[in-house]
């Protein structure tokens, strides 16, 4: 009972120093402002000639954040993943150009004009139209048959033998091919 008694007046004590502390202090009136002679009764009207000493802040105040300075060592702030690497976000190019080969799904296949024509889906749930040759953004579509299509995809594999690989979209996919 007796902790209680002594802690809440101190608690309250606190927390009136705390938000007088913070409250604003009023501002100062600028010394020209009263140092300025009336003029006489006769005479016009003229504004006050501003002293630009006065008016000049006295420094500049720094940022109150956190600035670092290295000294030979590194920036414990950059990632080590993506040293060297723009920092700036890769946009993609719109509609089929800016898909992968593994975002899209062969959803149906149209005979048009004697050739057969893809309507796949990509991952952004839009439907497109593709003819043998369209490009997608890591390859380009080779054939399309009555049932499948294949996509001839570039490897971006520094240590791969084949820069080129045979991707192919079923149109009807078994329940052990899913």
């Amino acid at each position: 009972m007796t902790r209680a008694c002594v802690f809440v007046p101190l608690t309250v004590l606190l927390a009136t120093g705390a938000a007088l502390a913070q409250a604003p202090q009023p501002a100062a009136a600028p010394p020209h402002a009263a140092a300025t002679p009336a003029a006489p009764a006769g005479a016009p009207a003229q504004a006050p000639a501003k002293d630009h000493a006065a008016d000049a802040k006295p420094d500049a105040v720094e940022p109150q954040g956190f600035t670092y300075n290295p000294e030979g060592r590194r920036d414990p702030f950059v990632s080590l993943l993506r040293r060297g690497v723009d920092s700036g976000q890769k946009t993609r190019a719109a509609g089929l150009g800016g898909l992968g080969t593994a975002e899209v799904s062969l959803r149906g296949i149209v005979l048009s004009q004697g050739a057969f024509v893809g309507i796949v889906q990509g991952v952004d749930s839009k439907t497109y139209i593709v003819r043998t040759g369209d490009k997608l953004s890591d390859g380009s579509i080779r054939t399309i048959t009555a049932d499948s299509m294949v996509i001839l995809q570039q490897v971006n594999d520094p240590l791969s033998l084949e820069k080129v690989h045979e991707v192919r979209k079923v149109l009807r996919q078994t329940e052990e091919g899913k």
